[in-house]
């Protein structure tokens, strides 16, 4: 199979290319090489290349700077999917598309998920722009697939666990306040570029979730991975209103892989054999990156 991924330098992408690599013809895109804001770039690049599937890897993820760099945001993470759209659909490719537990509002009861057709309200400037991304898809694919996923990390780039790791490794006694009254699934790279390669050819369509299961606060997983890495550290739980941010968060962000799981594609695990499993591939190098 023929697949273009758009934003295949970052984090996610990086997995998703080595992944996808392994058994498909696959062009894999920096913003250089494929600007998806840039609707003439993202037409020549789609019809030069006639991929059989796209993978949508591109977004503008600094959730608290999209709250003053809204014309960024919007440009790259709703006009970019609506170009990809488009050329996708005048060359008859699949699009795969990444989205975000931002689009939700995070009131539901910390106990309860959210499901693919539960009602989106985004609180922040990310979550809208990324909202509009969807709507644009699904206006213009005929066949898209849109994942929802949260709490990403991988080996590669920047990601809140490689930030508690350097934190706790550059000062083991400096006590550092860690939320924990935001709810999620921390989701490896490798998991979503695994389940990505799962649906390629699969008959489904629309919106689905993705994410590890079970769900943890941000304090809880961080001292679960630092566990796992064996390094001593000083965190202490805090309040979302002890740690204010440019950008309003969810409260909730736990995503439940309904759809997925109904089709029998899911194929995640617990956000801590995740980490597990995280810390096992590339634990060594992280400490070597980051001490």
């Amino acid at each position: 199979m023929k697949i273009l991924i758009s934003g295949g330098h970052g984090q996610l992408g990086h997995d998703v290319t080595i992944l996808l690599s392994k058994n498909h013809e696959v062009i894999s895109c920096d913003s250089k090489e494929l600007d998806i804001g840039n609707r003439r770039m993202v037409e020549q690049v789609v019809t030069q290349h006639q991929p059989e599937v796209i993978v949508n890897c591109a977004a503008y993820t600094a959730v608290d700077n999209c709250e003053t760099e809204k014309e960024l945001a919007w440009r790259v993470n709703a006009l970019g999917p609506e170009n990809l759209a488009v050329s996708a659909e005048t060359v008859g490719s699949r699009l795969i598309h990444i989205s975000t537990d931002y689009v939700f509002d995070g009131k539901k009861a910390t106990d309860t998920s959210y499901l693919e057709d539960d009602q989106v309200q985004p609180l922040s400037e990310y979550g809208k722009s990324k909202l509009a991304g969807e709507d644009a898809i699904m206006q213009f694919a005929s066949n898209p697939l849109i994942m929802r996923t949260a709490w990403l990390y991988g080996h590669k780039g920047q990601n809140f666990l490689k930030t508690m790791l350097r934190l706790a490794l550059a000062d083991p006694t400096r006590e550092l306040k860690v939320v924990n009254d935001q709810y999620g699934s921390l989701t490896w790279t490798n998991s979503l570029a695994r389940q990505i390669e799962n649906v390629l050819s699969a008959d489904i369509k629309g919106i689905v979730h993705a994410t590890a299961t079970g769900a943890s606060t941000w304090y809880e997983g961080a001292c679960y991975f630092l566990d796992a890495m064996n390094v001593p550290y000083t965190l202490t739980p805090c309040t979302t209103a002890e740690y204010p941010t440019p950008a309003h968060r969810p409260s909730n962000s736990i995503l439940k892989n309904k759809r997925l799981d109904q089709a029998g594609l899911s194929v995640f695990q617990s956000w801590q054999d995740d980490i597990d499993c995280f810390v096992k591939a590339h634990g060594a190098a992280l400490l070597q990156e980051l001490s």
